[in-house]
């Protein structure tokens, strides 16, 4: 094992190396407390905005979920009637001002997450380091916005919210240590505030806060070039692929869910995990690789005509909380608007 996965493997159940990096997680702890206080004092301050902030984050560092939630999110307030925008920091761009997501956009300008939710969702997306600055941009070029989603932003301070989800795998809480000693960004606590929601993405509560559950399985298949032209996945293109040697590749934080839920539809694949927001400058597989299975995240990174004669299949996720998160979602609504 590498450093890093060793790290992150001592990340979920302690060991010699996470031990060891428990002081540098003591001073990481301070610093937390004290600017926590120092926004309690107002020597600090959060920032005001004309309309109410849904953030969407996670208490555990890597992929828990905050992106299908956000989509989820998304497509509920489309069907209540609410326009919604969203802003994110933009994680792996170049980089740090505040830019509008269009269909034209790339993830090396706009990072892929938020790419990714403009194509899925067609909402309003801008992205930018400070994400106070990046809101007021998107509220000055689309006014009749009524909310707005930040796609991660838990720790960012300066950003008002008016309800937060937090977001949980099956790691829960990992090892209950801070970063680097484990995998939290801030101290967890017994209770979530009033402004607060649980949604565990897993297949049961990981952690002893009450909350709600998600829905996570495979919505289906569809080419990459028809992906890119706005098609729908649909199972029977997934299933058409069983008995077919295929090539898997994710460039995502836990790649072997993606895997397993691949294994699950009966498909035979030889796994490709790649790093975290693999940049897709160079074709990952072998040359002559017939066909290949992609997620969405790494789709937006990869245009039909660099794939030459490899058949490119998108994979998309079916993800839904179910219907007492939606209910609390729209009761939070009411109130907030």
């Amino acid at each position: 094992m590498s450093f890093s996965e060793r790290l992150q493997a001592e990340w979920l159940a302690g060991g010699p190396l996470s031990t060891a990096f428990r002081p540098l997680a003591a001073l990481y702890g301070v610093l937390l407390r004290l600017r926590g206080e120092l926004y309690r004092r107002g020597w600090l301050r959060t920032e005001a905005l004309q309309v109410p902030v849904i953030v969407v984050g996670n208490w555990i560092v890597g992929g828990a979920g905050k992106t299908p939630t956000t989509l989820a999110l998304l497509a509920q307030l489309k069907t209540l009637g609410i326009r919604a925008g969203v802003i994110s920091r933009g994680y792996g761009r170049h980089g740090d001002e505040v830019r509008q997501v269009t269909r034209s956009s790339t993830p090396q300008e706009v990072g892929d997450e938020p790419l990714l939710i403009h194509l899925r969702s067609a909402a309003p997306v801008a992205v930018g380091r400070d994400r106070v600055a990046a809101a007021r941009a998107l509220l000055q070029a689309h006014p009749t916005l009524q909310v707005l989603i930040s796609d991660d932003g838990l720790q960012h301070l300066r950003l008002p919210r008016a309800l937060s989800i937090l977001v949980f795998d099956e790691r829960g809480l990992g090892n209950g240590r801070l970063l680097p000693a484990g995998p939290l960004r801030q101290p967890p606590v017994a209770k979530v505030a009033a402004n607060e929601l649980v949604l565990y993405n897993a297949a049961k509560s990981s952690t002893p806060l009450p909350g709600f559950m998600a829905r996570r399985r495979l919505a289906g298949a569809v080419s990459l070039a028809s992906w890119w032209s706005g098609q729908p996945a649909s199972p029977e293109a997934l299933a058409a692929l069983r008995g077919r040697p295929l090539l898997a590749a994710a460039g995502l934080a836990h790649p072997q869910r993606f895997f397993d839920m691949l294994t699950a539809q009966g498909l035979t694949f030889t796994p490709l995990p790649l790093a975290d927001h693999h940049d897709f400058d160079t074709l990952p597989w072998p040359a002559g690789t017939a066909d290949v299975l992609l997620t969405e995240k790494d789709a937006v990174k990869l245009k039909p005509e660099r794939c030459s004669a490899t058949r490119v299949w998108v994979v998309a996720l079916d993800f839904q909380p179910e219907q007492a998160f939606e209910q609390a979602i729209r009761e939070r609504l009411a109130r907030l608007l």
